[in-house]
């Protein structure tokens, strides 16, 4: 079983979301119809921009703790870095989670 990181969008350099998953394609499509009440759903976060796959549910729980600490500037970089378009990865049926990369890890 694959856990993600993803960062969800409004637009592009607009609202950001960070979370973990043990279903991206489930979680990111709850976002989507707005399944659940929340901060996504209240401000229309529901484009996927940036995700990382992790071998544990406690690694990527680690990791999107650490980005949500994170400057916005660095959350901007690391998604610019692998996806300059912002295209609406969920949408991209050619990506898989090993093609989303990363570049290196801030503290």
């Amino acid at each position: 079983m694959a856990f993600a990181v993803y960062i969800l969008a409004s637009k592009r350099n607009g609202t950001l979301y960070i979370g973990h998953t043990d279903d991206l394609h489930r979680r990111v499509s709850e976002h989507k119809a707005h399944h659940f009440p929340g901060f996504t759903a209240k401000y229309d976060v529901t484009m996927l921009v940036w995700f990382e796959e992790h071998d544990s549910r406690e690694a990527a729980f680690t990791r999107e703790r650490q980005m949500k600490s994170w400057r916005r500037v660095w959350k901007l970089e690391l998604i610019e870095h692998s996806n300059p378009d912002w295209r609406d990865l969920f949408a991209d049926s050619e990506l898989t989670l090993e093609s989303a990369g990363s570049p290196p890890s801030r503290g």
